[in-house]
């Protein structure tokens, strides 16, 4: 906003300047050529500048979205990253847990093992002891049988006791084959919780790796903002610069206008009344060539006869040394480049020759006092690249 208010200022006084329309034979009050590019310029780059804080300003904006979304999905990670860790733990623990039971099964499927060895060697053993020797045993037990029922008796018993360590043995067996069974499925259930654990192991890593990248982006765009922050703030103190240098210029500009405004109202001399010093002819030739080298002659006469026209006006210096060399009046004086034209005399016949004209009183542009490349706006004779005003 405070961009467009101050371009509306600076636009109001160009405006309020070229009210004042030039005429032939009088001086015309207008700011100076150099106050005028001097303002352009700073405004130009006035708003350059604040294009470039706009440009930066919409970028750190846009890093610090990047950023924030980051910092979201850190957040994200880190809470994910938590629940995997705390998965990978408990399977661990399980695993554990697995691995124990494992080897407690394991040693109660030895100890089985055991158990049913010993008793089948038990049983083979009182296998032999009963049938090894069948002739003998039952003639024995008849002989020490005190009657037939003792001795059906007893081959009843021992066929009860055969009976139960058959019985006894199937259940050892049977006993084994469920621990063998329950070592298969725990053994199972192992490899499985161990392949959790491998997918929880990946999915860590994988969420680390993330988390990692985040984290690298993150301090790469805080970077980049800080960056952006320090050039904005940079394109904020050089636009401040430029306000305060533009509210310097317009202050100029209106004091040139009011000394404008006192020259069309003021006295002008002849140029009979004028004393030119040795070197004038030189100075104001080469001032021309630096001004308009490059226009027509009718151009050459005119900027020689704005400074013959400074020199008449009692607003201005009455030399022509001292209205070439005032400040601010003529950039090739600022720049050295008129200078450098002396030093050489690249001044050519023309220039000198329009010299000799001004010199001489002659005029193309009237009275105007002023002149400068054309601006949408400002009205005045218009000669080669140049309106006078």
């Amino acid at each position: 906003m405070r961009h467009w208010k101050r371009a509306g200022v600076v636009l109001a006084v160009i405006l309020l300047v070229t009210e004042f329309e030039p005429v032939p034979g009088m001086p015309v009050a207008m700011a100076t050529t150099k106050t005028r590019e001097e303002i352009e310029r700073e405004q130009r780059e006035k708003d350059k500048l604040q294009n470039e804080l706009d440009k930066t300003q919409e970028n750190l904006n846009n890093l610090e979205g990047k950023r924030n979304s980051l910092e979201q999905e850190l957040s994200y990670l880190n809470t994910q990253m938590n629940t995997v860790v705390a998965n990978l733990e408990e399977l661990e623990r399980l695993t554990k847990e697995k691995q124990q039971e494992i080897a407690d099964t394991q040693a109660a499927l030895e100890e089985a093992k055991a158990t049913e060895e010993w008793q089948q060697k038990s049983m083979a053993a009182m296998v032999r002891s009963m049938y090894e020797r069948q002739e003998e045993n039952y003639v024995t037990a008849l002989l020490s049988a005190g009657s037939l029922g003792e001795l059906l008796n007893l081959a009843d018993r021992m066929e009860k006791v055969a009976a139960y360590d058959q019985k006894m043995l199937e259940a050892y067996k049977n006993n084994r084959i469920l621990i063998e069974e329950q070592e298969a499925r725990l053994e199972t259930e192992k490899a499985q919780l161990e392949e959790l654990s491998a997918k929880a192991q990946a999915e860590r890593d994988k969420v680390t790796e993330l988390i990692a990248q985040a984290s690298s982006s993150i301090n790469q765009y805080s970077s980049q903002i800080s960056d952006a922050e320090q050039k904005a703030l940079n394109y904020e103190a050089e636009i401040k610069k430029k306000e305060e240098n533009l509210d310097y210029l317009k202050k100029k500009l209106a004091e040139e206008i009011a000394m404008s405004q006192a020259a069309a109202n003021g006295v002008w001399r002849n140029i009979s009344e004028v004393t030119f010093a040795e070197g004038d002819r030189k100075l104001l030739a080469n001032l021309i060539y630096c001004e308009a080298g490059g226009e027509p002659y009718e151009g050459q006469v005119a900027v020689g006869s704005v400074v013959i026209n400074r020199v008449l006006s009692n607003q201005y210096p009455d030399t022509v040394v001292g209205v070439i060399y005032q400040s601010w009046q003529f950039s090739p004086v600022a720049s050295g480049r008129l200078d450098l034209a002396l030093a050489a005399d690249q001044a050519t016949d023309n220039c000198y020759r329009a010299a000799d004209e001004a010199m001489s009183g002659i005029t193309n542009v009237g009275n105007c006092v002023y002149f400068r490349t054309p601006i949408e706006g400002l009205t005045g004779i218009n000669i080669g690249g140049h309106v006078f005003y």
